[in-house]
């Protein structure tokens, strides 16, 4: 039997063929494709050729629907109609004739017919489920070519919803005998894999198999499936990591058939494959790492440069190499690799060099200066790619004393680019180094004008918008706003006066928007002047309706005196007849607006901008709607990253960039927030390995209200107070001269000797010394902490809520860092969770307590934050955190008269007692007063309990003490209020918190004032937070009167989490940890799913589906209130982190 399938499987290359001559591969003269072909090449024009096609088409139905087509000729004819239809013509009545021609023909036929069918159809197409039961014969079929046909197609396309079907049999196919079957079959469950992971993840261990089967080709062909497991989830195989590498070893060491080798070099696809898996799975972790140090330098040594594929192995070599654990030998190795590339005269392997040093800048800044020269002279190519990925490579190393050269050769490329693409991505990044690094508002505003005159209406929409916002919002200083504003007016004035019909129309509606806001700024400005220029805007032929409308709204804000009514008369008569709808709105806007200047001081205030602008972002008043909608039937509604994550599933190929991880109702998002291109381009050649997250549409940040700033896009910001001060102090202007460079960059470049250099050698090593400024001072970052810069950024957005630190005092939280040595051992994992837990002075106790003393004196005040781990915890005076012992000053000011052994507790009410509590952490104090405070859960409430301690030598009277809260209720339970504390004596206050609007922590701000006997009164401002999770309780709940509850509910969201352990428990083991930390219910748990319940006080349910997939637990939460899944999910992610 063996010898007829080798007899059929030699034979098959004369089967494929066209011919009636057995063994002939050429297409017959005679043939009637053959005639077609030449028909169409000898044509002269479009019209004729659709004329020949059309006529075609026409024979070609008419031979289909002829009942005495005979298959052979059935087979020809699907051929030409393949031909007509990769011409761009429609051919949809030879869908059902392909689809026949697979289920009754000959073994050549059946291939044909497969092949129209795998080109006509997509896998949503409605005739594929015709095919399912052909697809279902041909697998059970002894016919190796027939078995062979039918994964080939099932591997490139089959429905979704009919997987299951067919999935038994193609497991069967992993233990066939012959080695093309089990390779097509493993590429089959890959295809599953990627449109269905939840139904072939059981068969795991059966991949494992194909790994190690005897046969390379399906080895190779199981990398695919677990390249992607890997992406998804590098934790669950850390243990493949030796077979891994041992594979790498034999594929390196020459160990594969020859038939693997291409131009002499064994498998480099099958190289480049493992050394991706082995850069996923080695990254941040050095024990893994350690396993692969001997295999890369082998690969690097055997790869030598002698052809193109050796090439893609060294580049991948490289990546591999900065991407995991750091060694020092392979780090030098992999640099000289990377120097070799940019040297080469060849411009591809330039460009492959410019591209991984712009992958490996971030990590060493330094291998920058090695080539500085070569990067400036691919400043000058000829070719635009290489000029184009040099940009992009400083990009990635500007920093504020070099982003003035830097931006100025971006632009100068813009002007000369012609591609649309580039264009885009450049107008981007350009925008963001002006908001980031500008080093004066002149120079701001200048860059953005010539990012708007440049980039056209082509850029991003979200460019001009994120400008206005930062114009709208402004920063920390007042009088820094002003100038900003002013100075945008003075330039957008003199603009219209010049030619302002060349301008894009973008441009134009962000001239037209800072007028009508600002332009009362400039005094000496007339209304009137502004005026007559945007109505000049509204008569130039160019204009388009969306402008106009822009114009409009300015000049209804600017429309004030007898010359502005004028005017505003004149407009609104031109376009109240307009058969724009839009413009006729605004025209009557304007009309009544300008009569009314009470009601128009209303509608368009003055600095409106800086009032926060309240939006009712859940859409409650849509409830009545969508739960009438859906008691009808109609779909529940899925949040954009289902929907994305659906989409993803259903494609082949995914296009989309990967999305965050956190939800996206855990982010603002805003129409002035936008996505940079940049990020999109960095992230498609880096892997993935960049730090800039983005969204398309809009941007998704965190809510940081009242969480003080310790990490940022430019890294530690307290590691770099002590460099940034020293920055400004020695280098006052944003460039530093070429001596200066040339002493910080003595330890990696030659020292120049003094024999003088021609003119424009001289001009690069000056052009040099201004680019890669600034490098020499950087330490090495890791890759996934973005860049380090030695300047904050000069743009900072004023914090928002009343939770967030004032300038001053960020300042001198930062300046409590006093030695970079304390900064790096405060380098751990935890830092941001311990950020969140309370703020804490890092620093000697002495500096601590004058700094303290000095804030007690200024405003006394002090933010204290508790998280879920402070809840019966001692009070220690050196809390230590990732072994790293700091400091901990709780009271900004220490009495040394103060009893030591006082202990509150005592003195909390006697209904209290037995119940949980938390710490009683202090909130603020001075010299007469000390306040502390602490949380008591109960079944149905949580009581506030605030302690008030005398520390003085006379009795404290008339004492008021006020609370409030945005996300609480707060109402007092005491039956009298405290008006009077004796001396050293303690008074306590009671108040029952209720969740409002639930957020990720809550804060109360309150104040208490009092009055001694001698003296004016004094008051004391504090502020305390406490997690969500002091406000959840379990949810007691049947499965029945849980799944009524689950479809009646509309806000949901959905997240993977990390599992507490491996094997059949680890659901159990998961969400008992849960059920502890945040007081959860679990209703019933089913194999490897479980359902849990919980509410929020007062009786606001939330629910909990879980599932494990992939080594993951997959969690879908549902509630009635739009912000508690989201809350809750980020409560699920730190208890398990906590565990």
């Amino acid at each position: 039997m063996s010898d007829v399938v080798e007899r059929t499987l030699t034979a098959l290359p004369s089967l494929l063929s066209l011919d009636s001559q057995p063994g002939s591969a050429k297409l017959s003269s005679t043939s009637k494709l053959g005639n077609l072909i030449r028909g169409i090449t000898e044509l002269t024009s479009k019209h004729e050729e659709e004329k020949l096609i059309h006529r075609e088409l026409a024979s070609i139905k008419e031979q289909v629907s002829s009942p005495n087509t005979s298959m052979r000729q059935m087979k020809e004819l699907m051929v030409r109609a393949i031909y007509c239809e990769m011409l761009g013509y429609e051919a949809s009545f030879s869908y059902i004739h392909a689809i026949k021609l697979a289920q009754q023909g000959t073994a050549l036929e059946k291939r044909v017919g497969y092949l129209a069918v795998s080109l006509f159809l997509n896998e949503s197409h409605e005739l594929l489920l015709l095919l399912v039961n052909t697809v279902l014969k041909d697998l059970q079929s002894s016919n190796l070519i027939e078995v062979c046909m039918a994964l080939t197609v099932v591997s490139q396309m089959f429905p979704k919803d009919m997987i299951p079907a067919i999935l038994p049999l193609v497991e069967d196919k992993l233990n066939h005998p012959k080695e093309i079957i089990r390779r097509k079959a493993v590429l089959a469950l890959y295809k599953f894999y990627l449109i269905a992971p939840n139904q072939v993840q059981h068969i795991h261990n059966k991949f494992r198999k194909a790994l190690c089967d005897k046969d390379p080709g399906v080895m190779t062909a199981s990398l695919h499936i677990y390249l992607q497991m890997i992406q998804e989830n590098p934790e669950g195989y850390k243990d493949l990591t030796a077979s891994f590498v041992t594979i790498l070893k034999q594929v390196v060491g020459g160990k594969l058939p020859m038939d693997f080798n291409y131009h002499s070099v064994p498998a480099p696809w099958l190289q480049i494959q493992l050394l991706r898996i082995l850069s996923i799975l080695g990254k941040n972790d050095q024990s893994t790492s350690e396993i692969m140090y001997e295999v890369l330098d082998e690969s690097l040594r055997r790869a030598e440069m002698n052809h193109n594929i050796t090439y893609a192995i060294l580049y991948e070599c490289v990546k591999c190499i900065y991407t995991i654990h750091p060694k020092s030998d392979l780090l030098e190795k992999a640099a000289k690799c990377i120097g070799n590339f940019v040297l080469s005269p060849k411009i591809n392997l330039k460009y492959l060099g410019l591209k991984a040093l712009t992958y490996v800048v971030q990590q060493d800044p330094k291998l920058a200066l090695q080539h500085q020269m070569t990067i400036i002279e691919c400043l000058d190519h000829p070719d635009l790619i290489i000029k184009r990925e040099t940009l992009e490579l400083l990009f990635r190393i500007t920093n504020a004393q070099n982003v003035m050269v830097i931006v100025e050769k971006m632009l100068e490329f813009l002007r000369i680019s012609k591609d649309d693409y580039t264009t885009i991505d450049l107008v981007g990044k350009v925008a963001e180094l002006a908001e980031k690094y500008a080093p004066d508002n002149e120079w701001f505003i200048e860059t953005m004008n010539t990012v708007f005159s440049v980039g056209g209406d082509m850029m991003q929409p979200d460019i001009p918008n994120n400008f206005l916002k930062l114009l709208s919002e402004g920063f920390d200083s007042v009088e820094e706003d002003r100038k900003l504003r002013l100075f945008a007016v003075d330039s957008y004035v003199s603009l219209l006066q010049g030619e302002p019909g060349k301008l894009p129309q973008r441009f134009l509606q962000v001239i037209s928007w800072v007028l009508g806001e600002y332009s009362h700024l400039r005094e000496e400005l007339e209304p009137a002047t502004v005026l007559r220029l945007l109505s000049k805007l509204l008569d130039t032929k160019n204009t388009s309706s969306e402008t106009k409308s822009w114009v409009l709204m300015a000049i209804t804000k600017l429309c004030e005196g007898a010359a502005g009514v004028s005017v505003a008369k004149e407009v609104s008569e031109t376009y109240s007849s307009s058969l724009d709808t839009v413009l006729r709105q605004r025209a009557q806007e304007l009309q009544h607006l300008s009569q009314d200047s009470e009601l128009r001081a209303r509608v368009v205030p003055r600095d409106a901008g800086l009032k926060p602008l309240e939006v009712d972002s859940s859409l409650s008043f849509l409830d009545g709607f969508v739960s009438e909608a859906l008691a009808a039937g109609a779909a529940p509604y899925k949040p954009p990253h289902q929907r994305q994550e659906e989409l993803a599933q259903a494609k082949a190929l995914s296009l989309e960039p990967y999305g965050l991880s956190l939800p996206i109702s855990m982010s603002s998002c805003s129409i002035a927030d936008r996505q940079s291109p940049t990020l999109l381009s960095m992230s498609s050649g880096l892997s993935g390995n960049s730090t800039d997250h983005s969204h398309k549409g809009c941007s998704t940040t965190l809510k940081l209200d009242g969480v003080k700033r310790v990490w940022g896009k430019e890294g530690y910001l307290a590691q770099r107070e002590s460099v940034e001060e020293a920055a400004q102090v020695e280098l006052p202007s944003p460039l530093r001269s070429p001596s200066q460079q040339g002493e910080t960059d003595s330890s990696h470049s030659q020292t120049p000797t003094p024999i003088p250099t021609p003119e424009p050698e001289h001009e690069k090593q000056q052009l040099a010394s201004s680019l890669f400024v600034g490098l020499g001072l950087q330490s090495s970052v890791c890759l996934q902490m973005g860049k380090s810069e030695p300047t904050p950024q000069r743009f900072r957005r004023k914090a928002q809520g009343p939770g967030s630190s004032s300038a001053a005092s960020e300042q001198m939280s930062n300046s409590l860092v006093s030695t970079p040595s304390t900064v790096d051992n405060l380098l751990c994992d935890n830092l941001l969770d311990s950020n969140i837990t309370s703020e804490l002075d890092v620093s000697s106790l002495t500096q601590t307590s004058e700094l303290s003393e000095d804030l007690t004196t200024a405003n006394g005040t002090c933010d204290v934050e508790l998280a879920e781990s402070d809840i019966k915890r001692s009070n220690p005076s050196l809390i230590r955190d990732n072994g790293v012992a700091v400091a901990a000053n709780p009271t900004p000011h220490e009495d040394p008269d103060r009893p030591k052994d006082l202990c509150l507790s005592t003195h909390l009410p006697a209904e209290f007692s037995g119940l949980p509590h938390s710490e009683i952490t202090p909130l603020c104090s001075n010299q007469s007063l000390d306040l502390s405070a602490c949380h008591m859960q109960k079944e149905d409430s949580l009581s506030l309990v605030i302690f008030i301690y005398n520390s003085s030598d006379s009795e404290i009277q008339q004492i008021l003490l006020e609370l409030d809260s945005d996300e609480l209720e707060v109402s007092c339970v005491c039956d009298s209020p405290v008006q009077e504390v004796r001396s050293h004596g303690v008074a306590v206050c009671q108040y029952s918190l209720t969740v409002k609007r639930p957020s990720v922590h809550v804060e109360v701000v309150g104040m208490v004032s009092y009055q001694l006997p001698v003296g004016t009164p004094q008051s004391v401002q504090f502020s305390y937070k406490l997690p969500l999770t002091s406000f959840i309780r379990p949810l007691t709940v049947s499965t029945e009167e849980y799944g009524t509850m689950w479809l009646a509910f509309s806000h949901d969201t959905k997240q993977n989490l990390t599992l507490i352990s491996e094997g059949q428990q680890s659901l159990a083991a998961t969400l008992n940890v849960l059920k502890k930390k945040l007081h959860l219910h679990v209703v019933e748990i089913i194999g490897m799913e479980g359902i849990v319940a919980c509410r929020l006080l007062q009786d606001q349910p939330c629910l909990m589906h879980c599932r494990v997939h992939a080594g993951t637990l997959a969690v879908w939460l549902r509630s009635p209130v739009p912000e508690l899944p989201d809350c809750l999910i980020y409560h699920c992610q730190r208890a398990l982190q906590e565990h």
